[in-house]
């Protein structure tokens, strides 16, 4: 999964919301007469398990789900316009965070809350620490609908095995690995530098693992001066100690994701291994399955010097989430959102390659088309105290892009660590 692109300043949004909310709006939702409760979709292979979910939900329902597919290059504008002209959803798809903020902030999205209460087994259908992710400041505004995606270390096995060493466990363990491959004359770890949001993968770690969850929860909440805490300047210090060690390598700025090029290089033994969201294993299946299915190890990030953060913890995109305007029929729109954890909906989501994060799930994971992988991964989960959302998800808009550039300036050299923290301390 590739973060969408987001275009489009926060006044222009602000604009197009405020002017919704003064409209009214009469909005696609069912209590406008239509009978339908609008559910809009991102666009993708996987949506088949929401249209199964809406065929099985029509069947005894007297308001009809009907399912908006929208690309996923262009939704999350297609969000903003549809948000803004009146003719809001009744029920979306989205990444909870900094994607749902702004329309909580114009009182546009039903609290949940009151569902979970009436509704306990909701509740405990799904992990507690992706289920915590769809809150904005306490108040449940999303529920999960997709598997999760944590960001894991991928390796190649046989490069492994040829050099004599094991995964790493520490970071003394990690630091030792790149001197050995670096002598071995191989990359030790792949990294796509031209897109931005490979980099973030490291910083998220870092800081997690060092100063704790707590961190990043400070910044997400608006404190930027969170930007400050030691934890980021000790991660700022030890990216660019990686990039000096030759972690990833003379030429990893040229390195696309998108075209595949950090897989393939792990995948061809050029790189020993690669930080990714899980959906890597599905990349290597798909262009090398005989390394995906034989070759390709996957282990977690490890401990670092001085941590205060658990080392269980996990950080990616925990899972994407329904949310519910205002506008809609509410009781309609949560009798919807309970199709997300039947046990027909996870074992559509199963079949589809996904990791649920219901709890009902773990039985029915031998039916993944790689059993093993899947528990690995859904223990991974269930096990993590914490699961922080992407940066560039959980933050606002106003802030995420930049972010985004600092990080790039700060693998690049192009500025040092203290410059870095001041730049994003100075965000608002």
């Amino acid at each position: 999964m590739t973060p969408p692109q987001r275009t489009g300043t926060a006044a222009a949004l602000a604009l197009l919301l405020m002017t919704a909310t003064a409209c009214g709006g009469s909005g696609s939702g069912s209590d406008s007469g239509d009978g339908e409760l609008n559910v809009m979709m991102y666009q993708d292979t996987l949506a088949v398990v929401q249209h199964n979910a809406a065929e099985r939900y029509n069947e005894g329902a007297d308001v009809r789900a009907v399912i908006d597919e929208v690309p996923g290059d262009g939704y999350d504008d297609k969000l903003r316009t549809v948000m803004g002209s009146g003719e809001a959803p009744d029920v979306f798809f989205n990444w909870g965070g900094g994607s749902i903020e702004p329309y909580v902030e114009q009182d546009m999205l039903l609290s949940l809350d009151d569902a979970l209460e009436q509704n306990p087994e909701m509740e405990e259908a799904f992990i507690p620490s992706v289920l915590d992710a769809g809150k904005i400041d306490g108040v449940q505004y999303g529920i999960p609908l997709r598997g999760t995606q944590p960001v894991m270390l991928f390796y190649n096995e046989q490069v492994f095995e040829e050099a004599g060493v094991e995964p790493p466990e520490t970071w003394d363990d990690l630091l030792s690995l790149i001197d050995t491959f670096n002598e071995e004359g191989i990359t030790p770890f792949a990294l796509a530098g031209n897109t931005t949001w490979t980099q973030q993968m490291w910083l998220q770690y870092l800081v997690d693992r060092r100063g704790g969850h707590e961190v990043f929860q400070r910044i997400q909440g608006g404190d930027f001066e969170g930007w400050r805490d030691p934890a980021v300047l000790w991660a700022a210090e030890t990216v660019q100690d990686l990039v000096d060690r030759g972690a990833f390598g003379d030429n990893f700025a040229s390195v696309s994701y998108t075209e595949g090029g950090a897989s393939a290089l792990l995948a061809e033994g050029r790189a020993a291994m690669h930080l990714m969201g899980s959906w890597e294993y599905s990349t290597q299946l798909a262009e090398a399955p005989e390394f995906a299915e034989e070759h390709l190890g996957y282990t977690t990030f490890p401990e670092v010097p001085g941590g205060e953060g658990d080392p269980a913890a996990v950080v990616g995109n925990p899972t994407n989430y329904f949310s519910v305007t205002t506008e809609a029929d509410s009781a309609a729109a949560v009798d919807f959102l309970k199709q997300t954890y039947t046990q027909e909906y996870v074992a559509d989501m199963v079949e589809n390659g996904e990791v649920p994060v219901t709890t009902n799930a773990e039985e029915l994971l031998d039916n993944s088309p790689n059993p093993e992988f899947a528990r690995y991964q859904y223990e991974l989960v269930q096990e993590a105290p914490t699961f922080q959302l992407s940066w560039d998800q959980a933050l606002p808009r106003t802030a995420a892009e930049p972010v985004l550039t600092e990080i790039d300036r700060l693998f690049n050299g192009q500025t040092t660590p203290e410059e870095f923290v001041d730049a994003l301390a100075a965000l608002q």
